[in-house]
């Protein structure tokens, strides 16, 4: 297994991990508001604004997997790196852009750095505190700074927005991206050597990430020419092909990117699964509250930034606690049994909106128990993801639990925009008007992912976790004590 020299400085690399992880998640967020003033900047159409957000989920989401086991084979310090300089550079890119293309593409750009970032940054943190307390204690902080990114992006963008201007958003990342790649590249150790020749599965790598690439763009598409469109059709038709490819090309080659023995690991496919449906449940709630307070309750940039410290705060704090001292005590499965139902109540509350919501009333309480959803998921969800897993197959399990988050994201923003579509009104000018009952069926949409996810992880987590070891192995069922872990 992978060791990591005693005389590193862990709180520096817990420190480097998390704020790597930060930008990554904030960038996901942090246009949605700034999108009406892009689009006036620019003069962009109406079609063309959605891809601002689609270029960059687009890429995170269709090469996590690839940029994990890049890290697995090449080296997760020389692979973040990469993904931090992609990222930072991109960011310029996109802040000095003249034109819609030029944005959209540095976009995109963004999102192959960062899906470069996220899994490296989880696999450096998962080899370098010891499974168990220390390592859930890490990935509580962990959490923390992921569910609350998002929040905070959308915090940022308000007040950036109203204040410099929306390109800002983007040359934020700048100086922060220098310090991080300066520090990086001080405090993290070096990767070690490999042992062996080193195979790549690159046939595996095309099939698997043009298939999620074309999966994401499909569901994208879907919301605007329908779902029973020849295109949507013939993406989502690709897409699956490819994916059949990919598994008989696993199934013969030596070294494949994901050994099947991966999905014989009952709690990491359990713990990826609940994070397609929550953790896009989450995402999806911050869409639909963004959209909420601008479209419906005429909440300006800012003041819709700041609504969203009710759930930020809540989460930050609690997913601290979750990796310190709740997983310890609670355990894992009962513990992502009680978030999905935080955020089920979360979204429920949000269906009796009405046209006249006070914030205090209306709004507030559900905003707060979906940041206790945060707090109590997200560590839990890693912690579980990468139970008992091998050092050399950290990164592949990193970028799963990575990818099945931003594929259920893209999924159910999908789906909840179908929803928000069906429920809208043409008006003067060729504009669309969304109806309040759409955002009422929406949240229902949310509510019943959240519930799936409370429901399978009551019976895919076992009543008790498997003993942390020094060497782990994809197939941890057999070795149990008692819960908590």
């Amino acid at each position: 297994m992978e060791r990591i020299d005693r005389t590193v400085n862990k709180g520096m690399i817990l420190f480097l991990v998390c704020l790597a992880q930060f930008m990554v998640v904030l960038d996901l967020a942090i246009v949605n508001v700034a999108l009406p003033s892009i689009q006036l900047d620019l003069n962009m159409r109406q079609s063309a604004v959605q891809w601002i957000v689609i270029a960059y989920g687009l890429t995170l989401g269709g090469f996590l997997l690839l940029g994990g086991r890049l890290g697995d084979l090449l080296g997760r310090r020389k692979i973040l790196l990469t993904g931090l300089v992609l990222f930072s550079s991109a960011s310029l890119l996109a802040g000095l852009a003249g034109s819609a293309q030029v944005l959209i593409a540095a976009r995109g750009l963004q999102g192959f750095g960062a899906a470069l970032m996220a899994p490296s940054a989880l696999s450096i943190l998962a080899v370098t505190f010891t499974e168990g307390a220390e390592r859930n204690r890490s990935l509580g902080i962990f959490g923390a700074v992921g569910g609350t990114s998002a929040s905070i992006g959308v915090i940022a963008s308000g007040l950036l927005t109203d204040g410099p201007g929306w390109r800002w958003i983007f040359f934020m990342n700048i100086p922060i991206g220098i310090a991080l790649i300066l520090l990086a590249y001080r405090f993290l150790p070096r990767d070690g050597a490999h042992e062996g020749t080193r195979h790549y599965d690159a046939l595996g790598a095309a099939t698997i990430t043009g298939s999620l690439v074309l999966f994401i763009y499909g569901l994208n598409r879907g919301v605007d020419h329908g779902w029973s469109s020849v295109s949507t059709v013939s993406l989502f038709a690709v897409a699956a092909a490819l994916m059949l490819a990919f598994i008989r090309i696993e199934s013969r080659a030596s070294s494949p990117l994901v050994p099947f023995a991966a999905l014989r690991n009952r709690i990491m496919v359990t713990a990826d699964m609940t994070s397609f449906l929550v953790l896009g449940g989450l995402f999806s709630f911050f869409f639909l509250g963004t959209l909420l307070m601008q479209e419906e309750l005429g909440y300006s940039p800012t003041r819709t930034g700041l609504a969203w410290l009710s759930t930020s705060v809540p989460a930050f704090i609690l997913a601290g606690v979750t990796g310190a001292k709740l997983v310890n005590r609670v355990g894992v499965r009962k513990l992502l049994m009680m978030g999905p139902l935080f955020l089920a109540a979360s979204a429920a509350w949000l269906t009796r909106i009405h046209s006249g919501a006070d914030f205090m009333t209306d709004l507030f309480p559900a905003f707060v128990l979906a940041g206790i959803a945060i707090g109590i998921s997200a560590p839990s969800i890693q912690i579980g993801a990468l139970s008992g897993v091998k050092g050399e197959h950290i990164g592949l399990a990193s970028g799963l639990v990575e990818t099945t988050r931003e594929i259920g994201g893209a999924f159910a923003i999908a789906v909840v925009s179908t929803v928000l579509v069906s429920q809208s009104l043409d008006v003067a000018g060729g504009r669309s008007v969304i109806e309040l009952q759409g955002f009422r069926y929406a949240f229902y949409v949310i509510v019943v992912a959240a519930l799936a996810g409370a429901f399978i992880s009551s019976v895919g987590f076992p009543s008790r976790m498997p003993a942390a070891r020094h060497e782990g192995e994809f197939s941890n069922d057999d070795e149990l004590v008692a819960e908590p872990v």
